[in-house]
C-alpha cells in the first residue's frame, strides 16, 4: 500500500514538472515576443502556520439506540382476554399484573384436581391400613406371603397416584396463575395489541405488549477495525502511563503479582467513554461508557460493531433513535494540527501547500489523524510543524510558482486600509 502511495506521489510529482515547464515555456515566450512586458503578479493567499497542543482523540459516527433489556409479553394459556391492567407507556415493576385471562375454565380444573389428589390420599391410606393388617395376620400364618406382597404392591401404587395428582394440581395452579399476565422486568410498557374479548394464545403465544428498561440504553454503532484499534491503543497507553506515575509517587510500590494484574484489567476494562447526542442538538449532551467490542470484523463493510452503555434518567433515549455517537481515545500529548479546509486530496493522497523558500509552493503529503470540534484536524505524518502552510486561495497556488503569503490579520488589515483610502477619495 505504501508503494502503491508512493508511486501515485511520483507520478503526480512529473505530471506538475511537467506543468511547471509548460508554464516555463510560456513565459519564455512571452518575454522574447512580448517586447520586454512583465508576467502577471504572484497570486495572493492566506496562510498559516501549524498549532501545537495536547489534543484528545476521538472519531464520530452514527447510532442506534436500544434497550438495556427488552420483554415480550404473551399469553401463555389460550382463553378470552377479560381485562387490560395498565395505561399505555407507564412505568412497570416486575410482577406488576398487565392482563387477566378467563380465569373460571382454569380455577375448575385446578379444583378439580384438587379433589382428585385428595381421593388418591385417601386410597393410600386405605391400602396402608390394609397392608398393616395384612402383615399383622402373616405373622400367625392366617394369610399367605402372595397376600402381602399384593397389599404392598396397592400400597405402592396408591402412593404413585398421589405423586401423580400432585403434579395435575401443580400444572393446573400453573397454568391458572398463567391468566395473571405479568411484566417480567421493571421498565417502561407500550400498549396493548390485543382488546379485550378477543381470544388468545391458541394456536401460539400472542403477542400482548412489550416492555423496555431504557435507564441505561444500549447505543449501538459500526467503528473501522483500524480506527478503534488505533483509539485502544492511545488510551491504553495513557493508562500505562497513569499506572506508572502513580507507582512512582507511592512510597513502597506493590509489585504486580498475578492477582494485582487481574485487579488492574478489571479496573481498566471497558474504560473508553463515549460522547452521545440527539439529531437536534448541536452537541453531546450524553455520556457513558464502551462496554462492548464484537470479537469478529464484518468482512464486507471492515468494521466492528460497538456498544455504549449511556446513563438515561430522564428517559429522553427512546430505543430504535439515530444518534451521533462520539468515541474518545487517548491524550495526544504536542499534536500538530492544521485546518481541515486547507487539506487537498489526489491519487497520492492528502497533501498541504507549503510556503517554500523565495514563497514558492510547495506540495506535501501528509497522514492525517483525528479531527477537532474547531475544524482543526492532527497531522501525524509529514510536517515538523514549523512550516507555513496555505489555508484559502488553493486553487491560485500552483506547485513550483511563487505566490504572495499574508496572515489572515494582515490580509484583513489591507483590506481595512484599502476601505479608508477609498472612502477618503469619494469624500
Amino acid at each position: 500500500m505504501k508503494g502503491l502511495r508512493r508511486y501515485s506521489r511520483d507520478v503526480a510529482a512529473r505530471a506538475g514538472a511537467r506543468i511547471l515547464s509548460r508554464a516555463a515555456l510560456a513565459l519564455l515566450a512571452t518575454a522574447c515576443g512580448g517586447g520586454g512586458s512583465q508576467g502577471p503578479p504572484a497570486p495572493i493567499v492566506t496562510v498559516a502556520a501549524p498549532v501545537r497542543r495536547d489534543v484528545t482523540g476521538f472519531a464520530d459516527f452514527n447510532g442506534t439506540t436500544r434497550a438495556i433489556e427488552a420483554a415480550d409479553v404473551r399469553a401463555r394459556v389460550p382463553g378470552i382476554l377479560e381485562s387490560i391492567e395498565f395505561t399505555p407507556s407507564a412505568a412497570v415493576s416486575e410482577g406488576d399484573l398487565l392482563f387477566v385471562i378467563e380465569r373460571a375454565q382454569y380455577q375448575a380444573e385446578r379444583n378439580e384436581t384438587e379433589a382428585a389428589l385428595r381421593s388418591a390420599h385417601a386410597r393410600l391410606a386405605l391400602a396402608k391400613s390394609d397392608l398393616e393388617r395384612v402383615t399383622r395376620a402373616a405373622r400367625t400364618d392366617a394369610v399367605s406371603e402372595q397376600d402381602v406382597d399384593r397389599a404392598t404392591a396397592q400400597r405402592d401404587e396408591a402412593a404413585a397416584q398421589v405423586l401423580s395428582a400432585q403434579a395435575r394440581l401443580d400444572r393446573a395452579e400453573l397454568e391458572l396463575g398463567y391468566t395473571l399476565v405479568r411484566s417480567p422486568i421493571d421498565g417502561q410498557v407500550s400498549r396493548n395489541l390485543v382488546d379485550v374479548g378477543n381470544l388468545v394464545g391458541l394456536s401460539e403465544p400472542t403477542l400482548l405488549t412489550t416492555v423496555n428498561r431504557m435507564d441505561p440504553i444500549f447505543v449501538y454503532f459500526e467503528v473501522p477495525e483500524i480506527l478503534i484499534l488505533e483509539l485502544l491503543k492511545l488510551v491504553s497507553e495513557e493508562r500505562r502511563a497513569g499506572l506508572a506515575e502513580r507507582r512512582a509517587e507511592a512510597e513502597e510500590p506493590p509489585p504486580l503479582d498475578e492477582s494485582r494484574r487481574e485487579e488492574v484489567e478489571k479496573e481498566t476494562e471497558g474504560r473508553t467513554r463515549v460522547l452521545v447526542g440527539l439529531a437536534d442538538e448541536e452537541g453531546f449532551s450524553h455520556e457513558g461508557l464502551m462496554d462492548y467490542i464484537d470479537n469478529t470484523v464484518n468482512p464486507t463493510t471492515g468494521t466492528l460493531q460497538t456498544r455504549a452503555v449511556i446513563p438515561n434518567p430522564d428517559l429522553l433515549l427512546f430505543p430504535g433513535i439515530f444518534v451521533r455517537a462520539r468515541l474518545l481515545g487517548g491524550a495526544i500529548p504536542n499534536a500538530i494540527l492544521v485546518e481541515e479546509r486547507a487539506i487537498g486530496s489526489d491519487i497520492g493522497g492528502k497533501y498541504v501547500y507549503v510556503i517554500g523558500e523565495e514563497n514558492v509552493v510547495e506540495q506535501r503529503y501528509i497522514e492525517v489523524g483525528f479531527k477537532q470540534e474547531d475544524g482543526t484536524v492532527t497531522v501525524t505524518d509529514g510536517l515538523e510543524g514549523d512550516e507555513t502552510y496555505i489555508v484559502e486561495g488553493l486553487l491560485r497556488a500552483r506547485p513550483g510558482l511563487p505566490v504572495s503569503p499574508m496572515t489572515r490579520e494582515q490580509l484583513e488589515a489591507e483590506r481595512a486600509a484599502e476601505a479608508t483610502e477609498q472612502a477618503g477619495e469619494e469624500e
